[in-house]
């Protein structure tokens, strides 16, 4: 990651701004459904569209997270040839492939932007006179300030964002105004593409690249895949996933992670094995209620590792144990993998939450009798 230089007021106002936008929505997110279920416990009636704002505000709360991601050069990237170049060839690389993400983030903008432009004719209404398009207009914001932070992360002197803007300006112009046939610039398109994420391109790139280039390619309106998007995100199982995370926030900064050892220390500890069992049921339980394995190995870590040494276990042991415990909890309801696979296969929840019980338990008892 780049070290940023001074920021001007105004670019902190515009920080500030990001992450108050995005503190206010995952706080009304969080608020609003129990807001409604205690006034119709109460008063036998709810707030009327509770529940439409806030899968919509899933779309804000995605799509400012991901500018701050961009703004703080911490977008998923896949470990790629940059890892391996020091100086000058590394400067190039992410010049190169924050040039091509920029291309990217500029041609979901512009299908972002043609979708929020017919919604905006349409005249719809999300509650109480509130037009959809205000909401919606996150999509082509969010792409845009994702872009132009690409280019600005590009290098740390001005001549390298100057030729990130460059060659992103070129590419495009390339795509669109080059006299060869459609069919072979998808196929230099999608090289391209390979190439930019084989030097370190968030991984939006190929996903969001591949999919504007074959929708074009195809004289398919790219409004198409926002429109896809926007469907997707507003999906009314999609909120937990922004919550989940939330909760493993606070979960991991409110001390739970050392209440939850010496729970199942209290339970387990006493056992033949019972390191490793803490360890084991400490790592799914804490895992299937935060959603991600992550966390739960920065939460725990600190604490099963000196657990899991002090017992007997290898370095090496324990990182593995503490690592695969990790992972279990997302075979494990109420998991983020399962509800994310539900809502892509369009599979009932309920179903998901009792197909994934078993293998979650059978893989936690291999790992315990591994332990």
């Amino acid at each position: 990651m780049i070290d940023a230089p001074p920021r001007s007021p105004a670019i902190a106002s515009l920080v500030r701004s990001e992450n108050a936008i995005l503190s206010i929505a995952l706080a009304a997110m969080a608020i609003l459904p129990l807001a409604e279920m205690a006034l119709r416990g109460t008063l036998g009636r709810g707030i009327p569209g509770a529940a439409s704002l806030v899968q919509h505000l899933t779309l804000i709360v995605g799509m400012m997270g991901a500018a701050i991601a961009a703004r703080d050069d911490r977008l998923l990237a896949i470990a790629g040839l940059h890892a391996f170049l020091k100086g000058r060839p590394a400067e190039a690389a992410h010049i190169v492939s924050n040039a091509i993400a920029a291309a990217v983030a500029a041609g979901l903008c512009y299908a972002a932007y043609t979708f929020v432009a017919s919604e905006y004719q349409a005249g719809k209404q999300l509650i109480h006179g509130l037009p959809v398009w205000v909401i919606q207009a996150f999509l082509p914001l969010g792409f845009a300030l994702i872009g132009i932070r690409l280019l600005w992360n590009a290098s740390p002197r001005w001549s390298g964002r100057a030729i990130a803007v460059v060659v992103a300006t070129l590419l495009l112009a390339l795509v669109l105004y080059l006299p060869i046939a459609r069919e072979t610039k998808v196929v230099a398109g999608l090289i391209t593409v390979v190439i930019a994420i084989v030097l370190g391109a968030p991984v939006f790139t190929a996903l969001g690249g591949a999919a504007l280039l074959l929708f074009w390619g195809a004289e398919l309106p790219t409004a198409s895949l926002s429109l896809d998007h926007y469907r997707l995100v507003v999906n009314p199982s999609l909120p937990a996933i922004p919550l989940f995370t939330l909760a493993g926030y606070f979960l991991a900064e409110s001390g739970a992670p050392r209440r939850l050892v010496r729970v199942f220390d209290a339970l387990l500890g006493g056992l033949r094995g019972g390191a490793a069992a803490v360890t084991v049921f400490a790592g799914a339980f804490f895992t299937a209620f935060t959603g991600a394995s992550g966390i739960t190995i920065l939460a725990l870590g600190g604490l099963l590792i000196p657990l899991l040494r002090g017992v007997g276990h290898s370095e090496r042991a324990a990182l593995g144990l503490v690592t695969s415990s990790g992972s279990l909890g997302v075979l494990l309801p109420p998991s983020l993998p399962l509800i994310l696979y539900a809502v892509v296969a369009k599979v009932p929840m309920r179903d998901m939450f009792l197909g994934a019980i078993l293998p979650g338990l059978t893989m936690a008892l291999l790992l315990l009798l591994w332990g």
